[in-house]
C-alpha cells in the first residue's frame, strides 16, 4: 500500500507515521507539484484540499481514499471523485480550540479597544476616557454549531455570556442555551451583541448576510467571520458599517486572498483585517494526523467507521 502526501508533514511527524506502519510505504512530498508523478501508484493521498484538480485524479489510478487535512473541502472535485468511488475524509474539528481562542481574543480586542489603547502607547498619549465594555452577559450568536462553534460557546460560557446557535436541524446542541434552524436565522441576528459565521462555502451560504441581515443586527454588534468569505456581500457590509447598522466587523477569511491592498477593509476603522490565521497552531498537524491514523485502521481492517466523511453529493 502506498500513501502519498502533497502536504508539507512535519519530519517528527513522518518519522511517527514510518515507524508505527512498517508495511506501508509513504511518499512525503511538500507539494503537488513534487507529488504528481507519485499519483498514478498511490491508494491513499494526504492533501490540504487546495491543489486538487479533475485531470489530477483522473490520473491517480488506484487511488481509494483521500484525507484532506484541512476542514475546507470547497475546492475539492467531487464529479470525478464520486465517479471514481473515492472515500474523501477531513480533518473538521481540529480547530475548536485555536479558533474558540481567536474568537474569544477578538472579542475582547474590540470591546476593550486593544486598538485604541496600543496606538495611544505608541503615541505616549494618556488617554482614560475611552469607552470600555464587557462581554459578561451579552449575548454570542453562533453560525455553525458544530464542533468550533461549541467549543466557542463553551468558552464564552466562562465570562457568563448566552449562547445561541444555528444549525440545519435546529436540534439543541451542548453548551448552547438555544439552536436555531437557518429559516430562524433574523431571530438570532435581532438577538445577539456578537455574530460569529463559521459557516462553510456551499451555495446555500453565498451572500447569506447582506445589508438586510446586517439591518437586523444591533448598531452595536460585532460580526466575527473564520468560516468562509463567500458568506458575506462585501458591499453590503462596508455600507452596513459606514451606515451605522454594526459597530465592527472582525474578518480572517475573505471572497479572494489575499486581500487585495486596495481593498477598503484595510483602511476602515471599523474593520479588523486578519490573513486567515484563526486556525493556525502548532497542534495543528497531530490533531489532523491523528483522525488520519483513526480511519488508517479502519482502512486496513476493511471497516466503513471512518471520521469525518465527506458527502460529494453536498460538498461537506
Amino acid at each position: 500500500m502506498i500513501v502519498l502526501t502533497s502536504a508539507k508533514i512535519r519530519r517528527d511527524l513522518r518519522e511517527q507515521l514510518v515507524t508505527k506502519y512498517p508495511d506501508i510505504t509513504f511518499i512525503f512530498r511538500e507539494s503537488m507539484k513534487e507529488a504528481e508523478g507519485d499519483l498514478p501508484e498511490a491508494n491513499i493521498l494526504i492533501t490540504y484540499g487546495e491543489d486538487l484538480t479533475t485531470d489530477l485524479v483522473e490520473k491517480a489510478k488506484q487511488l481509494k481514499w483521500i484525507m484532506v487535512i484541512s476542514a475546507g473541502v470547497d475546492k475539492v472535485p467531487f464529479d470525478v471523485i464520486k465517479r471514481k468511488n473515492i472515500l474523501v475524509t477531513n480533518a473538521r474539528g481540529i480547530h475548536g480550540v485555536p479558533m474558540a481562542e481567536y474568537t474569544i481574543h477578538m472579542m475582547l480586542q474590540v470591546i476593550r479597544q486593544a486598538k485604541t489603547l496600543i496606538s495611544n502607547e505608541q503615541k505616549k498619549h494618556w488617554e482614560r476616557k475611552i469607552t470600555m465594555s464587557e462581554l459578561y452577559g451579552k449575548t454570542i450568536g453562533i453560525l455553525g454549531a458544530g464542533a468550533i462553534g461549541q467549543e466557542i460557546a463553551r468558552l464564552s460560557k466562562a465570562f457568563q455570556m448566552r449562547t445561541v446557535g444555528l444549525n440545519r436541524s435546529g436540534k439543541p446542541v451542548g453548551h448552547f442555551d438555544d439552536i436555531y434552524s437557518f429559516d430562524q436565522l433574523p431571530s438570532i441576528l435581532k438577538e445577539s451583541d456578537f455574530v460569529v459565521s463559521i459557516l462553510p462555502k456551499t451555495e446555500e451560504t453565498n451572500d447569506l448576510l447582506t445589508y438586510n441581515e446586517f439591518k437586523q443586527m444591533k448598531n452595536h454588534a460585532i460580526l466575527i467571520n473564520i468560516g468562509r468569505g463567500n458568506v458575506i456581500k462585501d458591499g453590503d457590509l462596508i455600507d452596513a458599517l459606514n451606515d451605522g447598522e454594526i459597530a465592527h466587523a472582525v474578518l480572517d477569511v475573505f471572497h479572494e486572498e489575499p486581500l487585495p491592498k486596495e481593498h477598503p477593509y484595510w483602511t476602515m476603522e471599523q474593520v479588523t483585517v486578519t490573513p486567515h490565521l484563526s486556525g493556525i497552531s502548532p497542534e495543528y498537524q497531530p490533531r489532523a494526523l491523528n483522525i488520519f491514523e483513526k480511519n488508517l485502521n479502519e482502512f486496513l481492517a476493511r471497516g466503513n467507521q471512518f471520521k469525518n466523511v465527506i458527502d460529494p453529493e453536498r460538498g461537506y
